[in-house]
């Protein structure tokens, strides 16, 4: 008989409750007390629809109020000293102050925030992505003397409230080496690796207290075994898990996202108990494995996909995992990773046509999909017969489906140019021409394109998809905000404008609602980080554009003002990774029907007479597969796509891109074989650190390196700023440098916004004054 488990679930909410939690608690609209019982209340809910799908184990631990990576740096006791927190503070403030540079936010007498905090303010844990999704997760810092406790007691009373309430309990840990790998060192020619006997103890603590509450099985997470790991972190596995093993817990260590190859048998051989593996990603290790894998020990075989939303083909896994339960018992079915990273229901989809949503499972689903995998087995296939049946239909429907190809959009990628990728002059050539057009000064400003989403936008927009107002209403109301958000930079003294992005739900969301071949949902959102939810668009077609999509907004936007004005588009590398994508073709092929779609918008804002046009690609790294034998193929498909879609300009047009939180400097020849005239990236949280690959590496374009943190309420000093450009300039050309946030503003206050970026030009003007062009510092970042 097996059993079935999921590795995750998502944690926001059916109508992202925590969310909204979140943002009142930081608001000072609730209490600590009254965040934590939301956060009891999401646990309970879940616990219980794992409960009622039938699976074996309800999992515990996954649950997080901003990000697990950062819940076990508590849990472990190695909260950076930087932070110099008191006795006083709580867990949870501290919590808050990692994560976002302050505890909460203090509103003053006038009622605004100003991103005060009770505890003083300090640059918040650096952010990236976790593996290749669209997650974030804090970057735990380490130093020679950091040490490790079970400091925590909030993963053990989350045991206890599932067991409370009657669940059969199976608790979920980052293991240790992946821990240490995804943080990083704090001081020079440190490595965090010699920290693992530190911690080791930690983690002995944490399972002899699992173990005593009761819990049978322990999930380790340690995904970075489908990574190309350095001899000395492959060799410390066994030796780890030995000493692990000791607990008499048992322990189910679970990969995923990327195959083991040169791992593998070492996965297999560890002294653990069972084995998770990734058979949606890597069903060619399947065999392998069971054939490796001791027949004492669980193999858990993740099944039902965990990253994206097509409903599972139930009939390809059971004859997938035939022949493996012919030859051994002691197997597990699950997702294939945690379901964080897709929506909730798709039970409240009411608005999505009968023929598309039958195409989707969401977590919900997914866990039936389990449950009826699960019965199919155990019972045989007549118990499930009309599952399956409805299994069959919906597939052989999506297939035949008219809707899903475009004639012409093929026609189009078969005959695209040999040189629709190229532009016409080489960067020194085209650099010349547009700082004559744009006669920028030294050190020039500008944001990377989103302004605040105030409630008026919001109540505007809500108003319009009701259907309370009209379109002409929503449209004048969306031009006062363009106008103001216009007057404000003015004001400040910025040098290149944006419109604000007050008309746009989300970056990727508003272009596919233009885009041909997506579809979208009501309440499909996804956590980013912390509060952040995102709601991915559905590829489900051929992509093109009927219409321009942003042309009219920019245009008004620089009808009203003499300064450059920048055209705001999302690249379509970016579009791809943040949306659910169709599984019937190449990603590549996908990635190419947008670029041509975005290539069009290029075109036609240039036409308009906008001569800085941005196409962010934030999430390019992230697409970057986990294994480095398959990076030159992605690369070279995805950094065409964006030079296809930003090829059709002339010289004089400047075209930007915007990368952040992400690590660069191991893919910086393909970042700059994408001949963006200007990047723009997150620097603030590392200190500049994430520069140092761009100077050492010669980057040839001009670099905007992030001088403030946009996730953090905090308003930087003038002085901070300004340290941040002597240090950018040490290693980038003071000619090439601008000046920039790290991201865009939506998710802030107008308060706040206007201080820092007052406090930012100011920074820029004093740089001009001391960092003369043309010098160049020695390199020492």
């Amino acid at each position: 008989m097996i059993q079935t488990h999921i590795l995750g679930f998502p944690r926001v909410g059916a109508h992202r409750e925590l969310k909204f939690a979140l943002e009142k608690y930081w608001r000072g609209e609730i209490s600590a007390d009254d965040l934590e019982a939301t956060g009891r209340t999401l646990r309970e809910r879940h616990w219980a629809l794992q409960k009622e799908s039938g699976l074996d184990h309800v999992t515990v631990g996954d649950f997080a109020f901003y990000d697990h990576v950062a819940n076990h740096i508590q849990l472990l006791g190695c909260e950076p000293t930087r932070f110099s927190f008191s006795e006083a503070e709580s867990e949870l403030a501290r919590y808050f102050t990692m994560a976002r540079g302050v505890a909460g936010e203090k509103k003053s007498d006038c009622g605004h925030d100003h991103g005060h905090t009770h505890s003083g303010e300090h640059h918040a844990l650096e952010m990236t992505k976790w593996f290749d999704t669209n997650y974030h997760y804090l970057v735990p810092e380490f130093k020679p003397e950091t040490t490790f406790e079970l400091a925590s007691e909030r993963l053990l009373n989350e045991v206890k409230e599932a067991q409370a309430l009657g669940h059969k309990v199976k608790a979920v840990l980052l293991g240790p080496i992946t821990f240490l790998w995804l943080g990083k060192e704090k001081v020079a020619g440190f490595d965090r690796l010699s920290l693992l006997d530190k911690l080791l103890p930690a983690y002995e603590s944490v399972l002899a207290r699992l173990k005593a509450l009761g819990v049978a099985w322990v999930q380790v997470d340690e995904p970075i075994l489908g990574l190309d790991l350095p001899a000395a972190w492959r060799n410390v596995f066994e030796p780890t898990y030995f000493r692990l093993a000791q607990s008499r817990v048992n322990l189910l260590l679970a990969t995923y996202f990327a195959p083991l190859e040169e791992n593998l048998r070492l996965a297999c051989q560890l002294p653990v108990n069972g084995l998770h593996i990734d058979a949606v990603r890597v069903p060619q290790e399947l065999t392998a494995i069971a054939d490796w894998l001791s027949s004492d020990k669980v193999l858990s075989i993740g099944v039902v996909d965990g990253r994206n939303i097509w409903r599972t083909d139930l009939d390809a896994v059971l004859a997938q995992v035939k022949p493996i339960l012919e030859k051994r018992g002691n197997v597990w079915l699950a997702s294939s990773c945690s379901l964080l990273h897709v929506p909730f229901s798709l039970a409240a989809e009411t608005a999505l046509d009968t023929e598309l949503k039958s195409w989707l499972a969401f977590a919900q689903e997914k866990l039936s999909e389990i449950n009826v995998l699960k019965r199919a087995i155990n019972q045989g296939s007549d118990s499930v017969a009309h599952e399956l049946t409805v299994s069959r239909s919906s597939l052989a429907l999506r297939r035949s489906s008219q809707r899903v190809h475009n004639a012409a959009v093929a026609k189009r990628l078969d005959t695209l140019p040999a040189n629709a990728d190229v532009r016409s002059t080489p960067f020194e050539f085209r650099q010349t021409q547009q700082r004559a057009r744009l006669k920028l000064p030294s050190f020039p400003t500008t944001t990377i394109g989103s302004f605040p989403q105030t409630a008026e936008i919001r109540a505007a927009r809500a108003a319009f998809k009701n259907k309370q107002i009209g379109q002409a209403q929503y449209e004048e109301k969306m031009r006062d905000e363009i106008k103001f958000a216009v007057r404000k930079q003015e004001a400040l003294g910025i040098d290149v404008l944006v419109h604000g992005e007050a008309e746009r739900n989300d970056m990727v969301e508003y272009f596919g609602e233009q885009l041909a071949g997506f579809a979208f949902t009501s309440l499909g959102w996804v956590q980013s980080y912390g509060s952040r939810c995102v709601k991915p668009p559905i590829i489900y077609g051929d992509v093109s554009r009927p219409t321009p999509m942003t042309v009219e907004w920019t245009v008004y936007a620089q009808s009203l003002t003499d300064k450059p004005m920048k055209g705001m588009l999302t690249g379509p590398i970016t579009i791809l990774q943040w949306s659910f994508v169709r599984d019937d073709q190449p990603r590549k092929q996908t990635a190419l029907q947008i670029a041509l779609a975005i290539r069009d918008e290029v075109v036609d804002l240039e036409r308009a007479g906008i001569g800085v046009i941005q196409i962010d690609e934030p999430a390019i790294r992230e697409g970057l597969p986990l294994r480095r034998s398959q990076w030159t193929q992605y690369l070279g498909w995805a950094t065409q796509a964006f030079r296809v879609s930003a090829s059709g300009v002339g010289d004089a047009t400047q075209i930007h891109t915007h990368m952040c939180y992400s690590e660069f400097n191991d893919i910086l020849p393909q970042i700059a074989a994408m001949d963006a005239d200007v990047i723009t990236i997150e620097t603030s949280r590392s200190d500049m650190e994430l520069l140092r690959g761009f100077g050492q590496f010669r980057y040839p374009n001009e670099i905007g390196p992030g001088v403030y943190d946009i996730h953090s309420p905090r308003v930087p000093s003038v002085d901070e700023m300004e340290r941040l450009l002597e240090k950018a300039a040490t290693v980038i050309p003071a000619d090439n440098l601008w000046v920039n946030p790290d991201c865009g503003l939506k998710t802030r206050g107008w308060n706040e916004t206007e201080a820092a970026l007052k406090n930012m030009v100011e920074a820029a003007k004093r740089a001009r004054a001391t960092l003369t062009r043309g010098e160049q510092k020695v390199l020492q970042l």
